[in-house]
């Protein structure tokens, strides 16, 4: 199974490949810049080139995530304008990492006419897509509903990617906190969400799943990720979860706490147990 965490960068691209080898992850995410700065970063070709190097050699996968500020719904026209920019940046860095894509959240918006965000959405994705000729994709995460309705369904994802220019170089990474936060998931098997994101041609585009607990309950519209196996998701539907056919070569990414150990060996394989590959 292709598990992992989010990595540090600290020490280069090859760095952070290494750190997520020796900690026993066949998969990681990391920032390809400062993750609070919309700044394009001028970044070493060569250690991002030992990076897909290292991955190749390991049997590795990487997704890289835009920083915080990334908002492709904003109000702010010129914000909207640094994130395609940005996002543009990452993509370039995510490339040369030999990344599946980056991942970028849905979008937050809160105009008077919340149709708007979605257009601000579907421009700004359009946009970077329209520019981009890697292979590398977006990957539209989506929302827990705390800073706004935006993103939350399985309908908003299937229709954001749908309405996009060169939807190709479009997917998806799938958040099971967020999930679950939102209230679209309580974390039983054979969820209706599932079953949704087959259905509305969501389920074949995630390329990446966040796979974090929930420190608080279902519906409660908080965002804030458990250590495995401490939070209210509970073992049943994370099992259920990791044991889909159509997620097997996915990538599942911890977002978590380091565990008691301080690190996240023991959360890595209570993930393998749950999946089946101890």
């Amino acid at each position: 199974m292709l598990i992992g965490y989010h990595v540090s960068t600290r020490g280069g691209y090859r760095e952070a490949a290494k750190r997520a080898h020796d900690a026993g992850a066949r998969a990681f995410q990391y920032f390809p810049k400062n993750p609070r700065s919309l700044s394009p970063k001028s970044f070493d070709a060569g250690d991002a080139g030992r990076c897909a190097e290292y991955c190749q050699a390991k049997g590795i996968v990487s997704i890289a995530h835009s920083p915080y500020p990334t908002n492709v719904a904003a109000e702010d026209p010129s914000h909207l304008e640094r994130s395609v920019l940005s996002l543009l940046n990452d993509l370039d860095i995510a490339e040369a990492c030999g990344s599946l894509g980056v991942v970028v959240h849905f979008g937050v918006y809160k105009g008077k006419d919340p149709l708007q965000g979605y257009r601000n959405a579907v421009v700004a994705l359009s946009s970077v897509a329209a520019q981009w000729h890697g292979r590398a994709k977006l990957l539209i995460e989506n929302g827990a509903g705390d800073h706004t309705f935006m993103g939350t369904t399985m309908e908003e994802l299937a229709q954001i990617r749908s309405l996009c220019a060169d939807p190709h170089k479009i997917g998806f990474c799938l958040d099971t906190c967020h999930l679950f936060a939102s209230g679209v998931w309580d974390g039983s098997v054979d969820a209706e969400w599932f079953e949704k994101a087959k259905r509305l041609d969501v389920l074949q585009h995630v390329a990446a799943i966040h796979l974090n607990d929930s420190v608080y309950p279902s519906g409660a519209k908080r965002d804030r990720h458990a250590v495995i196996g401490e939070g209210h998701i509970g073992a049943e539907g994370m099992r259920w979860l990791l044991g889909q056919p159509a997620f097997a070569a996915t990538p599942f990414i911890l977002e978590t706490p380091s565990g008691s150990d301080g690190t996240h060996r023991m959360q890595l394989e209570l993930v393998r147990q749950w999946g089946g590959d101890d």
